[in-house]
């Protein structure tokens, strides 16, 4: 008897990951701090700026929990105490975090319910204190050539994007000085041409002009 139980209960978180897997699409993440620079230009930001993050994703196809979200997306908004971050070797103390979720507007119920579970699993560190989830209209483009960019949740959320230049640097010895929020594939920084945020709950709006704090990537999991 115990070893059926046992057995059960595998077959059931095996059926469980089985239902959570299969789905990909675009991806893309914007800060209120540069993500690629030079270490010295980091370290004057850390602690002042960086405090606020965006990501978003736009799914291609998949399901998640065996609900197909097929062209659907959403996104997360994050407004911390510190600089939010990862350096790729030591996550940065951001202390207490607050986040609000969007979902596509065109989601049914179902997968409205989906999309909230698959950004609060995608992005667990930044989701465990969620203090507003709404609808919004979603779009995603990303151009991985040129590296233009645009995503828009009506008038809550945008994140607009261009290719990195040489007359954008500020260092001499600049690189990918942060990593992604998130586990992406394919991801490449680009510069932001405008990242805001003008929604409630988090008690911070903001808009940033001109800086080197976007990703574009591609997702699967």
């Amino acid at each position: 008897m115990r070893q059926l139980s046992l057995a059960l209960a595998l077959l059931f978180v095996f059926a469980t990951n089985g239902l959570a897997a299969n789905i990909s699409g675009e991806y893309i993440e914007a800060r209120t701090c540069n993500v690629y620079t030079g270490p010295c230009f980091a370290n004057a930001e850390m602690g002042l700026a960086g405090k606020e993050a965006l990501m978003a994703w736009k799914v291609d196809k998949g399901q998640w929990n065996g609900v197909n979200v097929d062209g659907l997306g959403a996104a997360v908004i994050v407004t911390a105490e510190n600089t939010i971050g990862y350096d790729g070797i030591f996550p940065l103390r951001a202390g207490k975090m607050n986040a609000v979720i969007l979902v596509d507007q065109k989601a049914s119920p179902e997968q409205f319910a989906a999309l909230v579970d698959f950004v609060k699993d995608t992005a667990k560190t930044y989701t465990k204190h969620v203090v507003k989830v709404r609808r919004a209209p979603i779009e995603l483009k990303n151009n991985h050539l040129t590296k233009q960019a645009q995503f828009k949740a009506g008038k809550v959320a945008e994140i607009k994007t261009r290719a990195l230049k040489k007359s954008d640097c500020v260092c001499t010895n600049e690189v990918v000085y942060y990593q992604p929020l998130t586990k992406v594939e394919n991801f490449s920084p680009a510069f932001s041409l405008k990242v805001s945020y003008q929604g409630k709950g988090l008690n911070r709006r903001f808009t940033d002009f001109g800086t080197r704090s976007a990703f574009l990537a591609t997702f699967r999991r």
